[in-house]
């Protein structure tokens, strides 16, 4: 099992570090962790998933679980699953954004509560090892039936829907889980025109892999905007858990304004709500949601952690720079398709074109995220604190060094195996200059130091 329990979830290249038999030890042992009686299980389209789930659901049945299986559905699908129908706990098949060669689980405890790397997944590796085929075998076998989810859903997401006017709409799924979902909506609401692009899933990606960061993955999407004339362009992952936006010139937007614009729509309706926003967010979203009234909330980066401090803070709206977006009205989980409709709903409020909308947000200068592969880490901490002692240093997550006119954060990803830069001034020469003198102070630790793409 080593190397596939991550931060977040369980990943790994199938089927050499992830297979069937491995995926049916897991599901014994998560029904074990739980103490379960009830869980449910969904899959996305890769072409391993349904396997793995089936794999997944005989091991669990073993430890005496009722299983309960929603099919190819998107992971904010099965969230919804979770807590609408009480479960114990429920299971997503999916490596989310990764490409097709590679599978994974993403595992809730009740009401859609993530098991994380600091809450949950750990003690459930050490079960996995010990798990064998005769402590598999040791309760009666647990019931299973599939059932359909998909209309209630739908039902759920229309309830959002206020006071829509006219608008054109393109949609690539990238031939992931969000092409039904959408699809369907979208019947509901025929004064929305949705223009589709792969939209159906296809575990071979044949267009493009799902990742709507990538900005290469965006580009048929951005020239359809054009060329179709349509008011905003959406781009969904694998699983539909994360989305980036296209303006009506065919401009990707940055995954931090847009939360500072949902932010602003949200707490119009509910002023002095709180609002978490990732550490590697521009200033301006602290800014846009103080100035609403509403509580803004620095957290550090992961769904697990922010999932958590948004329950304990019953927190309205939360916003990763990774494009996730998170809601209280929808069991504080996060879901692209939502989010989604919250920006169909403020462009319906609105009568100018999304790019004047987004307008006065760029107020400032940033790198987006810079990767990079090095050898010690802690040197380069280390050697950064030290280069700027009279800045203000927090460690929340990794290293955030501060001045009035800029800043920057550094830290290690939890998904892969880089550093990570992100760096905001308020012009143009200034982050030209900071960003190769931060950089060069790595190389000055870390020769071997390389840029990733």
């Amino acid at each position: 099992m080593a190397g596939i329990f991550k931060a977040y979830d369980i990943r790994g290249r199938y089927p050499d570090e992830l297979d069937e038999a491995k995926a049916k030890r897991i599901g014994a042992a998560f029904v074990r962790f739980l103490n379960a009686h009830r869980i449910v299980i969904g899959h996305d389209m890769r072409l391993s998933s349904e396997s793995l789930a089936r794999a997944f659901i005989e091991g669990a049945r073993s430890s005496g679980v009722a299983v309960e299986d929603i099919g190819m559905v998107t992971t904010p699908m099965l969230y919804y699953t979770i807590i609408d129908r009480e479960y114990d706990g429920g299971v997503m098949v999916t490596a989310s954004h990764l490409p097709g060669g590679i599978n994974g689980f993403k595992l809730c405890r009740e009401q859609a509560i993530p098991l994380s790397g600091d809450k949950g997944l750990p003690a459930l590796e050490t079960m996995v090892k010990r798990t064998t085929e005769t402590t598999a075998e040791a309760r009666a076998q647990g019931s299973y039936r599939r059932i359909g989810v998909l209309e209630k859903y739908i039902d759920q997401l229309c309830r959002f829907v206020h006071n829509p006017r006219p608008l054109k709409v393109a949609v690539d799924a990238g031939n992931g889980m969000a092409g039904p979902e959408v699809s369907a909506f979208f019947q509901r609401f025929p004064i929305w025109t949705l223009v589709p692009m792969y939209m159906k899933p296809d575990g071979q990606f044949p267009h493009h892999i799902a990742n709507p960061l990538l900005v290469d993955t965006t580009r048929d999407l951005q020239a359809m905007v054009v060329k179709e004339k349509v008011d905003v362009g959406v781009a969904f992952d694998g699983d539909a858990d994360r989305c980036g936006f296209i303006d009506e010139k065919g401009e990707r937007i940055s995954e931090d304004l847009i939360t500072a614009l949902i932010a602003e729509f949200l707490l119009k309706k509910e002023p002095g709500a709180t609002v978490f926003y990732d550490l590697r967010s521009s200033r301006i979203v602290p800014e846009a949601i103080s100035r609403l009234g509403g509580k803004a909330i620095r957290t550090r980066v992961g769904h697990a952690f922010i999932k958590a401090a948004m329950r304990e803070n019953n927190a309205l709206f939360a916003g990763e720079l990774s494009g996730h977006y998170y809601y209280r009205d929808m069991g504080f989980t996060d879901n692209a398709v939502f989010t989604m409709i919250q920006m169909l709903n403020l462009l319906s409020t609105k009568n100018v074109p999304l790019s004047h909308v987004i307008e006065p947000l760029k107020k400032y200068y940033s790198t987006g995220e810079i990767n990079m592969q090095v050898q010690n880490p802690v040197a380069i901490f280390n050697a950064l604190e030290q280069k700027y002692p009279d800045a203000a240093i927090d460690h929340l997550d990794g290293t955030t060094v501060e001045y009035k006119t800029w800043w920057f954060n550094l830290r290690l990803s939890n998904t892969e195996p880089v550093m990570r830069l992100n760096l905001e001034t308020k012009d143009q020469d200034t982050l030209t200059k900071r960003k190769q003198e931060v950089i060069n102070a790595i190389k000055g630790v870390d020769a071997a130091m390389v840029l990733k793409v």
